[in-house]
C-alpha cells in the first residue's frame, strides 16, 4: 500500500496535494513511449499520488485510452479527471469548441468508453463555448451527476463571472487556469472567486512547460515536433527574456539545497490551501523530482523574494498563440 501524500480538497472531492496531467503523455510535446508513461502513472501511485488530469482532445482521444490501460486494475485509487469541450479531428485538427446540452452527454459517454470506467470523478468544461449560455452547459453537466456518470463537475480557463453563472446552477468543484510564476494573472479575480464559493483551483503547467525547470536552455532543446517551438514565451527574444528569469529561480533554489523545479512548484503549493498544482511528466525521475516539492518549505522571506524576482506579468510573450488567447478567461 502506498503512503498518501498531504491531502487538498477540491469541493467535496479528497485530492493528494499535487497531481499528475497526462497529456504530454500523448501529445503536444515529445515522441510517445506509452510503456514508460504507465509506468510513470504507477509510480506516482506507489508514491501516493492519486489525483490524474487527461482530456478527450489529448492525442486526440489517445490519452484517455493510455490512462484506462494504467488504470485497469487500480481504478479505485485514484481521482480521475477529464475534459470535453475542445473539438479535434483524429489527425488532430481543431475545430472548435463545443459547449451545447446535447454534446455534453455525447462527449461524457465517449471518455467513459474510452477511459474503461463507470464513472469520471471530476468532469470539466475545457473551455467555455461563448456560443453557449454556461448555464446551458453546466446544466447538461449537472445532469450527468444525477445520472451517476460524473461524480463533480468543473470549468476551465473560465471568467469569475462565468465561474459564479455556473456555481449558480451547479456546484463547482473545481476551476482550473494556468497558474505558475510566470503565469499569475488570475490571482486578483478567479482564485478570489473560487475562494469565496468554496471552489477549488486546479493550477495546470505550474511548471510553466517545463521553462521554469532549467532543463531547457534553448529552443533546440525541444524536439523538432514539439508544440512549444510555435509558443510565445519559447521564441526569439521572448525565450532570451524569460531565461534570465529562469537563472534566477535557479539560483535562489540553489541557496534552498533543491531543483527549480521543486522551488516553482512549493511556491505554487504556498499561495493557498485551495489550490491543486498540476505538472505534466512522462518519465518516473522527474515525476519522483517533482513530488520531492512537498518537501520545501518556504519562509515569508522567501516568497518575498520569490515576489521579486517573479512580479506579474514577468514572462516575455503571452501564454498561448493569439487564437488560444481568445478562448481563455471568457
Amino acid at each position: 500500500m502506498s503512503t498518501p501524500l498531504p491531502p487538498r480538497q477540491l469541493g467535496p472531492l479528497t485530492v493528494s496535494a499535487l497531481g499528475l496531467g497526462c497529456m504530454g503523455m500523448s501529445d503536444f510535446y515529445h515522441p510517445d513511449d506509452e510503456d514508460e508513461s504507465i509506468r510513470t502513472i504507477h509510480r506516482a501511485l506507489d508514491l501516493g499520488l492519486t489525483f490524474l488530469d487527461t482530456a478527450d482532445m489529448y492525442g486526440p482521444f489517445k490519452n484517455e485510452e493510455l490512462v484506462g490501460r494504467a488504470l485497469a486494475v487500480r481504478r479505485d485509487e485514484v481521482v480521475l479527471a477529464t475534459k470535453f469541450g475542445v473539438m479535434r479531428t483524429p489527425d488532430g485538427q481543431i475545430t472548435g469548441i463545443c459547449g451545447r446540452p446535447d454534446y455534453v452527454k455525447q462527449a461524457c459517454d465517449a471518455s467513459l468508453q474510452r477511459l474503461k470506467v463507470d464513472h469520471i470523478d471530476l468532469y470539466y468544461l475545457h473551455r467555455v463555448d461563448p456560443q453557449v449560455p454556461i448555464e446551458d452547459t453546466v446544466g447538461a453537466m449537472g445532469r450527468l451527476v444525477t445520472a451517476g456518470k460524473v461524480r463533480c463537475i468543473g470549468l476551465s480557463e473560465a471568467a469569475p463571472q462565468t465561474i459564479r453563472r455556473g456555481h449558480a446552477v451547479h456546484p463547482l468543484a473545481a476551476v482550473q487556469t494556468e497558474y505558475s510564476l510566470w503565469s499569475r494573472d488570475v490571482e486578483d479575480d478567479i482564485i478570489a472567486v473560487t475562494r469565496e464559493l468554496g471552489i477549488g483551483f486546479v493550477a495546470y503547467s505550474p511548471l510553466g512547460r517545463g521553462f521554469l525547470t532549467g532543463a531547457i536552455t534553448t529552443p533546440e532543446d525541444l524536439d523538432e515536433n514539439d508544440w512549444r517551438r510555435n509558443h510565445p514565451r519559447f521564441q526569439g527574444e521572448n525565450f532570451k527574456k524569460n531565461l534570465e528569469l529562469v537563472q534566477k529561480i535557479r539560483g535562489l533554489a540553489a541557496e534552498k539545497d533543491c531543483l527549480p523545479s521543486q522551488l516553482a512548484l512549493a511556491w505554487v503549493l504556498a499561495r493557498g490551501e485551495n489550490i491543486v498544482p498540476i505538472f505534466g511528466t512522462r518519465r518516473r525521475t522527474h515525476l519522483e523530482d517533482n513530488i520531492g516539492a512537498l518537501r520545501v518549505s518556504l519562509s515569508e522571506e522567501e516568497l518575498r523574494q520569490i515576489d521579486a524576482i517573479a512580479p506579474r506579468g514577468v514572462a516575455a510573450g503571452d501564454r498561448y498563440n493569439e487564437q488560444g488567447m481568445r478562448s481563455v478567461h471568457l
